[in-house]
């Protein structure tokens, strides 16, 4: 199978899409992630995967708890903001609400459904590197839906992959 094929094949599907948020030694950082899946179930254990080039991975690599929200279709806006800009650049956390969370890690208020994961390994998986985590508190709101890769196509990165 060549790179083109698999390219083909990763591409139709239509992943979920998450935010992951960060903070360590007075800073914040969050970004949209599309590669993250539960890995576990006993232990209970979530990974998701951040890009080596982005500011949350580096923030989230000095930080011993990461916020994973699980926005609905109706939260686009946060997935514009934390896919299509950077934090190198922009406070993104000034552009929405939020408030602070366990290990003061920012919680979108906006965002019902999210679960902090103290971080139990990290594991460099290539251009990525994945955040092993076990749940320790969250909310989950009612079901609303879930925003899938195809939902945010459209949104140019704030950085490469």
């Amino acid at each position: 199978m060549t790179w083109d094929r698999f390219h083909d094949l990763a591409g139709d599907l239509d992943y979920p899409m998450v935010i992951v948020t960060a903070a360590a030694d007075g800073e914040q950082a969050g970004c949209l992630v599309g590669f993250a899946a539960q890995c576990s179930i006993e232990p209970l254990r979530f990974m998701v995967w951040l890009s080596k080039k982005n500011r949350t991975y580096r923030v989230a690599r000095r930080s011993a708890v990461l916020v994973v929200h699980f926005p609905a279709p109706t939260n686009r806006d946060l997935a514009v903001l934390f896919g299509g800009e950077t934090g190198d650049e922009v406070d993104k956390f000034s552009r929405c609400r939020w408030r602070l969370g366990p290990s003061d890690v920012p919680v979108l208020t906006d965002c019902a459904r999210w679960f902090a994961g103290r971080v139990v390994e990290r594991s460099d998986t290539g251009d990525h590197v994945g955040f092993l985590m076990e749940p320790v508190n969250g909310e989950a709101a009612p079901w609303a839906g879930q925003l899938g890769f195809r939902a945010v196509m459209d949104i140019d990165p704030g950085h490469d992959a």
